[in-house]
């Protein structure tokens, strides 16, 4: 699409960013038949091709107004339009910049921009949101249900490994996950200490950044992100083999580090050592258990983990096998474009999780778009439970924080991390042989 920046964009980073992706798109439409909100919705300008027309309309200088930010609001940065396009649109960079742009130049309401920062000076900072989940999760009865579903009930994390191991990993001194479900850390410590591996948490290290830099505070992200490089890289100096991810939304944002840095002469070399180390649970996770698929399989369904997933025994007095929906975040699908990891990890163990429908879509939650655009994020649970629960699953498996605490919020059936389950499962299996 010819495309000619304004002369205060052209030249400058964020320049850069939007006049390749502007120039890419063709307009052909492919991204309407998977953006969630235009589903919903049916306005152009609330899809994939009626933003970045907005976008190209305000980094060639025109004004943008309260509907342009209202718009750019309501995408839920799924990023489902980079799997669809054909011509290579980096949407997910696009909408970065046109948000900045606009946000720059259209001011808010104040009801807003308080919630705005509210949400951007508490989640992210372990010393005040720690506190405040576990005095919810305490009087959680009595809180309105648009809170409650907000604080998840809390569950023991179990006993973290204390063994050492010459095998070491990172994992993310997180903000909102350590809080709201600390047992999916627990659970991937142990499974990896069954491994023989280790699992560090760096305390200089916290939040990844996503939580600002989606709410376009852009230097107040990039300041997370240099803390946690600066945190990280000495561990990788001493050999640590890898940083993992068990939040796949926090595994995408770090792995652009090195584009947010790019132009960091001091921290861009450095960020390419961190994204060249980050892995996500789900994809370096099934070779390492590659020498115990074998021993699991024998034991899956067996004690406790099938009373967890699997319905009562048939009439031939033989045990169903279990039945596992299994929910792709955004983030890992379409944000780091890992796709069936886990879903093969299950089938090799003898569980392959049921078929669900429109699993490409969003379920709503996307970080702080659940309370920013609640109407339409309840909207989207709605539509993501039922095609998950089609086929009556005991337990519905996901791979963010985010997603695991949205959709639990809509329904009775359980909704945990895929790690906590296979932690169960090797648990059961033998804590000591697998």
């Amino acid at each position: 699409m010819e495309t000619h920046l304004a002369d205060w964009l052209e030249g400058t980073p964020d320049g850069e960013d939007a006049g390749l992706n502007l120039r890419r798109c063709v307009h052909c439409g492919f991204c309407l038949a998977t953006c969630p909100t235009y589903q919903l919705l049916g306005d152009e300008l609330d899809s994939p091709r009626g933003r970045i027309y907005l976008m190209k309309q305000v980094a060639e200088g025109a004004a943008p107004s309260a509907s342009t930010l209202a718009h750019l609001d309501r995408c839920l940065t799924c990023r489902n339009c980079e799997t669809t396009c054909p011509s290579g649109v980096e949407y997910g960079h696009l909408v970065d910049v046109g948000r900045k742009l606009v946000e720059a130049r259209v001011e808010r309401p104040l009801g807003q921009r308080l919630l705005r920062a509210l949400l951007r000076e508490t989640l992210t900072r372990r010393w005040l949101f720690d506190p405040a989940m576990r005095l919810g999760q305490w009087l959680r009865p009595l809180l309105p249900a648009g809170l409650r579903d907000k604080v998840p009930p809390r569950r023991a994390p179990g006993p973290w490994p204390a063994r050492t191991h010459a095998r070491k990993v990172l994992i993310l001194n997180g903000c909102t996950q350590p809080a709201m479900m600390p047992a999916i850390d627990a659970a991937t410590a142990r499974v990896l200490d069954r491994l023989g591996i280790q699992t560090l948490v760096e305390p200089r290290s916290g939040c990844c950044g996503a939580i600002r830099h989606h709410l376009a505070d852009t230097e107040g992200a990039l300041a997370q992100v240099r803390r946690n490089i600066d945190a990280w890289v000495p561990h990788l100096d001493r050999g640590v083999e890898a940083i993992v991810m068990n939040a796949s939304g926090c595994g995408a944002m770090v792995k652009e580090y090195a584009h947010l840095l790019r132009d960091d002469p001091h921290y861009a070399p450095k960020a390419l050592r961190i994204v060249a180390a980050t892995r996500d649970l789900a994809e370096w996770l099934p070779a390492q258990l590659a020498g115990s698929i074998a021993t699991l399989r024998a034991h899956i369904g067996a004690d406790a983990v099938r009373e967890a997933v699997a319905p009562p025994a048939t009439a031939g007095g033989r045990a169903a096998p279990p039945r596992i929906a299994f929910h792709p975040p955004c983030t890992l699908q379409h944000g780091q474009r890992i796709r069936g990891e886990v879903e093969r990890l299950l089938a090799a163990l003898g569980v392959p999780p049921l078929p669900v429908a429109e699993a490409h879509l969003c379920c709503g939650s996307a970080g702080t778009y659940s309370i920013l655009q609640r109407d339409l994020s309840l909207q989207l649970r709605a539509r993501k439970l039922a095609a998950l629960q089609a086929g009556g699953p005991a337990l519905i498996l996901s791979a963010n924080i985010g997603c695991l605490a949205h959709l639990q919020a809509g329904t009775a059936t359980p909704v945990r991390h895929w790690i906590e389950w296979l932690d169960e499962a090797m648990e059961s299996a033998s804590p000591r042989n697998v």
